[in-house]
């Protein structure tokens, strides 16, 4: 059964920052990111694992970073450094702890049994990496977790193990998007759009921005801090977005207590389902506001 997904909490922007560069941390504190990952995986050298592991939990301890969400991705449970990061993940305050390579519902499971053995609250959700062929295929099993709030794609590691090339136009990695958004709107959870690494071509991330937002995803994660603002303008509603949401809404509401059942604005007519998107519009808006403490 779908399930209605929350979309007011804002993940237009998500960017990774390496938690073993100090420096990082703190201008991230800056940024006009919704939300940030600390990276313990990739972006870490392994005889910097330690220290950055350090470095992450006391940066989300200091609560910091204002309303922006913040994840810490751990490393995988089959590398010497993945139970011990959950470990300290489950203290640090930390919104999320970000899980790669997820290739089945029962890794989420044993995540979450380290977190809790380890105190972590309730509140902490678990975000999935899915950038395996395997993951794609069990991106349903995965997204029904009662725990997982967001699936992101690793569009970087499965081009690996699908033995593809990152086209303008992205076209190899369209069956994988549609799988994984399907899944997470079945279940009502957020999907992330990959990252994109040609940092010099503004151009093509503006356009794999574009792609992203009408499929469906409800943001982008990032590795560099100039790719923020064009994710969150094409990501987020614009005020001609946001006006057009307050006249559906006003011109069903009217109609409704008039008794009728449907409106017409400019011509067009307004039913139930037009409305429902419309509010999550407003309230999609209205939590940008309040995240950039507007």
């Amino acid at each position: 059964m779908s399930q209605t997904v929350e979309f007011a909490r804002p993940r237009r922007s998500v960017l990774y920052m390496p938690a073993s560069r100090a420096s990082a941390l703190e201008k991230a504190k800056s940024l006009p990111a919704d939300a940030l990952i600390f990276d313990l995986e990739d972006a870490v050298a392994p005889d910097a694992k330690a220290d950055a592991r350090e470095k992450a939990v006391e940066a989300a301890l200091s609560a910091a970073y204002g309303r922006r969400e913040v994840a810490i991705r751990a490393n995988g449970l089959d590398t010497p450094w993945g139970r011990e990061d959950l470990q300290a993940i489950a203290r640090s305050g930390a919104d999320a702890v970000v899980i790669p390579k997820v290739e089945s519902e029962k890794m989420l499971e044993q995540a979450t049994s380290i977190l809790v053995e380890a105190g972590a609250p309730a509140s902490m959700m678990l975000w999935a990496m899915i950038e395996t062929p395997l993951g794609v295929l069990r991106a349903e099993e995965i997204a029904a977790n009662r725990r997982l709030a967001v699936m992101v794609m690793g569009t970087s590691d499965l081009a690996v193990d699908l033995m593809a090339s990152h086209t303008p136009e992205r076209n190899p990695f369209l069956a994988s998007f549609g799988l994984v958004r399907l899944a997470a709107r079945a279940y009502g959870k957020a999907a992330l759009d990959g990252v994109h690494l040609n940092l010099s071509n503004d151009e093509e991330f503006a356009a794999h921005c574009r792609q992203a937002a009408d499929m469906g995803f409800d943001g982008k994660t990032v590795i560099h801090p100039k790719q923020l603002e064009p994710a969150n303008a094409c990501f987020g509603p614009d005020d001609n977005a946001i006006q057009n949401a307050e006249k559906i809404v006003q011109a069903y509401e009217t109609a409704i207590a008039a008794g009728q059942g449907v409106a017409t604005l400019d011509g067009k007519l307004i039913e139930n389902l037009h409305a429902a998107q419309a509010r999550r519009t407003l309230a999609q808006a209205a939590a940008i506001a309040a995240l950039r403490g507007n």
